[in-house]
């Protein structure tokens, strides 16, 4: 595990990011410990997955349900929170 920096080191780090070197598992001092995922695109809808698997239904019903409790919070808002002196 890495420790991050700065705002460009983990962008550099995401961009870098590929099927081969999909998860990214990094520290902001202050902050914690985090773990990226790369997820692929895919031309078709998840849903298929998620109706052949049970248990995946319930963690996306899960998720979203913690996500309205204000449990969790999106990447877009992570990153918004982090500045300069998070990476000192």
């Amino acid at each position: 595990m890495g420790k991050v920096l700065s705002s460009q080191e983990l962008m550099n780090c995401i961009f870098n990011m590929d099927s081969e070197n999909s998860v990214l598992q990094f520290s902001i001092p202050g902050k914690g410990k985090f773990t990226l995922v790369l997820q692929e695109e895919d031309v078709q809808s998840i849903k298929a997955d998620v109706e052949a698997d049970p248990m995946l239904e319930h963690m996306f019903k899960k998720s979203e349900e913690q996500y309205r409790e204000g449990l969790g919070i999106t990447t877009s808002d992570l990153l918004r929170t982090l500045s300069k002196k998070d990476f000192i």
